[in-house]
């Protein structure tokens, strides 16, 4: 009988994993920055098919609904929300790595929101915009929506604090709104507000970070529930190497990105205590 080769730890789980596979960047995706995510993808799926990794997509997924896309049994890699990691997604996906950046407000892989209001506007603090317009990109952010809510929930007597709470869709439309006085202030993820700064400084001119919320865990990359092990190891060892990649400099120094953690899942329930030290002073909602 001849001797069993040991199977790579790097080895395709090819009767576990689908053959096609999705792969998306969405929360750092501004047009400026299209051909630097796509250049680090490029590098990942490389690595990855090195690896063995079967069904490794050419190109990254665009305009499709990020529910969706994270929910796809058939995602191989995509960064999404803390806060959505928590709640719609728990049990759906796994987290692979969690990006560092070089931005004001971010601390390793942790981050916080600027809250920010018209640079004209005379409020002092998040008290003075009691009864104030607030710009939300979504009712699931974490950044837009449960960070704000932790601020505010002190605030509000456990009742309404803001006058209206519009939906618009993305950060750069909430800051579009503060801006153009359609709303009196929007809480923008750190790493979106220093890339607005970079390539949108006539908006940002027109804004000022009036506070800055707690931190929290950073926005995590994330792979389907279904991918095998072998896969995961796959997927660890390829951002290992595209965080050092010398091909990459540019690529990384375009997304402000310094590096990669590993957090365990405990750090990502703090999304949750924020929502429940809201909750507690009765304030469930950001209304």
């Amino acid at each position: 009988m001849g001797l069993v080769q040991p199977r790579s730890r790097y080895a395709p789980e090819a009767a576990a994993d689908p053959p096609e596979r999705v792969a998306a960047l969405p929360m750092y995706d501004l047009p400026e920055l299209a051909d630097a995510n796509d250049a680090l993808w490029a590098g990942l799926a490389e690595r990855l098919r090195a690896r063995g990794v079967a069904g490794v997509p050419a190109a990254l997924t665009r305009g499709r609904a990020t529910h969706a896309l994270w929910t796809d049994p058939s995602l191989l890699l995509a960064q999404t929300c803390g806060y959505p990691l928590v709640t719609a997604l728990h049990g759906q996906v796994k987290v692979v790595s969690t990006p560092r950046y070089r931005a004001r407000g971010c601390e390793g892989p942790f981050y916080r929101s600027a809250v920010v209001v018209r640079a004209a506007d005379t409020a002092a603090n998040l008290a003075d915009l009691r009864g104030g317009r607030c710009a939300l990109n979504e009712p699931t952010s974490n950044s837009g929506m449960n960070l704000l809510r932790a601020e505010i929930a002190p605030l509000a007597g456990r009742g309404h604090f803001f006058s209206a709470v519009q939906i618009t869709g993305s950060h750069l439309a909430s800051a579009e709104a503060v801006a153009e006085g359609r709303a009196e202030v929007a809480a923008i993820d750190c790493v979106t507000f220093a890339q607005l700064q970079r390539f949108r400084p006539a908006l940002t001119r027109q804004l000022k970070v009036l506070s800055w919320t707690v931190r929290s865990p950073g926005l995590p990359l994330v792979t389907a529930k279904q991918t095998g092990r072998a896969v995961e190891n796959a997927l660890h060892a390829a951002i290992a190497d595209i965080a050092v990649a010398p091909e990459l400099r540019e690529a990384r120094a375009e997304l402000l990105l310094d590096g990669f953690n590993t957090l365990s899942p405990a750090h990502y329930r703090a999304v949750l205590y924020l929502e429940q030290i809201a909750a507690d002073q009765g304030y469930p909602h950001l209304v």
